[in-house]
């Protein structure tokens, strides 16, 4: 596929780093010529200096030829007015990251698609709705839902009195009959690995899962996991994604926002009717006291600095806080964030990531979810009539190791495959697979 990505910064340069390994023809257009060479000499892709903006820029980049057009540029401006071109220009499916939470609706949305955009990406607001989800299910460090939640994955970490310490898979589940769950991942110290029946779970351990709604309840109960319940909320910085997860959430439970930015604490002020705005640093350990972070259910931090976000959150749990959730933008904190105490990391790149790289796919994908502690993905797909994955039982049509079949949703009917399960036309299918399997799981759905 050939796909032009507008903008060199940290979204662009994830998904063009991510695309270039799928091995797709990768171009990236930014004004910024250091970028650029940085980007170029870490990833196989073509560079172009300049501005998207430009039709002669556009037409260099071979626009014509473009299956896919990304603009994720800071200026949401050159990211419209560049897509728009690109669409006028020849680019065959064009999409625009944007600022502004207005353009997204209904009646707005109808204007950019009469300008050519195919699609519109709000990455503070997708984080935002990632953090409430995880909120309302608090035992886990990741949570997604497929096929309007018929199942579910769900990631979490093995505590030292989980149940499941030093079990293998066929023992912790010997004594359960037709399961509605399914670990389906498991990833240790930076290695994400698809468990077998001999493989142990150990402390620490990030296990993946994929559940149905029966299941969900069953699996917190054999792990030693618990939900609790968000009374009250504390959370740290007034950017994009702090607004939209107070605006949601004010009217449930008691919202305090922390901002050191004195104009902006009382700009912040004005926007909510429940919740609490508080002007002070959040670096601050005793200003947090004062403020009652030790009565909290729950501590999100979501300023623009992510080690201050993965300070805050550390200092938090130790006040006793049940769950923390940091926004954390360098991907190489990732992992160190999670091994010291953090119950939840969220990443724009990532989240990001997840919603265009559908539009990649030469398969009906039709949800796909890149893994926050993992490098691994979770993708639905839909199954076309005569497809090889319907030509026999899944033991039986060599379905690569690298890749698992989790679930299956058939109708108003959602259960855990198996070996012997057999796979029809229009199931809905989510499959768990390594960056190796890509490649090679498409085809048999096609």
């Amino acid at each position: 596929m050939n796909i032009i990505i507008v903008g060199a910064g940290e979204v662009g340069t994830h998904l063009a780093t991510m695309l270039a390994k799928e091995y797709h023809d990768v171009v990236v257009i930014d004004p910024d010529a250091e970028m650029l060479s940085q980007l170029s000499a870490a990833t196989d892709v073509v560079t172009f200096q300049g501005s998207a903006t430009s039709i002669s820029v556009l037409k260099d980049a071979n626009i014509k030829k473009a299956d896919l057009f990304i603009a994720v540029a800071h200026s949401e401006e050159t990211n419209i007015v560049s897509a728009t071109l690109a669409k006028r220009l020849g680019a065959k499916k064009v999409i625009a990251r944007i600022d502004k939470n207005e353009y997204l609706q209904p009646n707005n949305k109808e204007i950019f698609l009469n300008l050519g955009i195919d699609s519109l990406i709000y990455p503070e607001r997708l984080a935002a709705r990632e953090v409430v989800t995880l909120l309302g299910q608090t035992s886990s460090t990741e949570f997604v839902d497929f096929s309007g939640g018929k199942l579910s994955l769900i990631v979490f970490k093995l505590e030292e009195d989980s149940p499941v310490i030093d079990y293998t898979l066929l023992q912790a589940t010997k004594n359960l009959n037709n399961l509605d769950y399914r670990a389906v991942a498991i990833s240790r110290e930076g290695e994400t690995i698809i468990p077998r029946g001999s493989d142990q779970f150990k402390y620490n351990d990030l296990v993946y899962v994929i559940a149905n709604q029966n299941g969900i309840k069953d699996m917190m109960e054999h792990s030693g996991k618990k939900n609790i319940d968000v009374n009250n909320l504390m959370i740290l910085g007034g950017s994009r994604i702090a607004i939209h997860i107070a605006n949601e959430l004010e009217k449930s439970m008691n919202v305090k926002l922390i901002e050191v930015d004195k104009e902006k604490s009382q700009k912040l002020a004005g926007q909510f009717k429940n919740a609490l705005v508080i002007n002070g640093d959040g670096r601050n350990t005793d200003l947090l006291m004062e403020e009652g972070l030790q009565y909290m259910d729950a501590f999100v931090a979501v300023t623009g600095n992510s080690e201050t976000n993965i300070l805050s959150c550390i200092v938090a749990k130790r006040m006793g806080v049940k769950k923390t959730i940091a926004e954390i933008e360098n991907i190489n904190y990732i992992r160190l964030a999670e091994s010291i105490g953090v119950d939840t990391v969220i990443n724009k790149k990532l989240i990001t990531a997840s919603r265009i790289f559908r539009y990649t796919m030469s398969t009906d994908v039709s949800a796909i979810k890149c893994l926050t502690g993992s490098d691994a993905e979770v993708l639905e797909f839909i199954v076309k009539p005569g497809s090889p994955i319907t030509k026999g039982r899944l033991k039986d049509i060599s379905f690569p190791k690298d890749a698992i079949i989790g679930g299956v949703v058939r109708g108003d009917t959602a259960f855990i495959a198996k070996g012997d399960s057999e796979i029809k036309p229009y199931d809905r299918v989510v499959v768990f697979a390594l960056p190796s399997a890509i490649n090679k799981i498409g085809k048999f759905f096609n």
